[in-house]
């Protein structure tokens, strides 16, 4: 058995969990082509053949950062959401919430997004990103039972605002506006989503 320094984030039984922490850090600091099974065994003082108990292949390793982290939006969103709230204030805390973790997570959420999946993993995060629009969907369609927003399908008015809330929210995580700019202006983005461009 490898003897661990007090200093190593590693700690018996645990290895699959520090084995993600440290990926997840040089995902954020260096980028995904930085990562290595190798160089992550020897960051968290383990033999190099230990990640293999969890991950095949660095492939393997990015899937389940990529499967995390949509476990994690979802907490987040389930987190700021309110069904007691009329539309408007429901999607602007949505919306915020959002925004943060793609802020405050750009790389996952590209890792997230990503079509480079392994087969295996494919069907899985499919099903995870279909939960996080499945849970806009219950939203559109409650606000639509409510008489909220226009009657039409639901699938469409779904996309429809999906789009303009992850479009906001890749722009701030790739740093095309401003983070805290685009969490000011998440009043107006709403607002514009529910009522439209033109004068009233």
């Amino acid at each position: 058995m490898v003897s661990m320094s007090a200093s190593r984030p590693y700690h018996h039984g645990d290895l699959r969990s520090a084995l993600l922490t440290s990926a997840e850090r040089t995902l954020r600091d260096k980028g995904a082509a930085a990562l290595s099974l190798r160089e992550l065994a020897r960051d968290i003082g383990v033999s190099h053949a230990a990640p293999g108990r969890h991950f095949k292949d660095k492939q393997a390793l990015l899937d389940a950062l990529a499967l995390d982290g949509y476990d994690r939006l979802m907490q987040t969103l389930a987190t700021a959401d309110d069904p007691t709230l009329p539309l408007q204030p429901r999607l602007t805390g949505l919306t915020r919430a959002y925004l943060r973790f793609a802020t405050d997570n750009a790389a996952l959420l590209e890792l997230m997004y990503s079509l480079k999946h392994d087969p295996d993993a494919s069907g899985q995060m499919a099903a995870a990103a279909e939960r996080t629009v499945q849970s806009l969907a219950a939203i559109v369609a409650e606000a639509q039972q409510r008489g909220e927003i226009v009657e039409g399908d639901p699938a469409v008015l779904t996309l429809t605002v999906g789009a303009a809330l992850h479009g906001i929210a890749t722009f701030a995580a790739n740093g095309h506006t401003d983070a805290q700019a685009a969490v000011d202006s998440v009043d107006t983005l709403v607002h514009l989503l529910l009522h439209g461009l033109l004068p009233r």
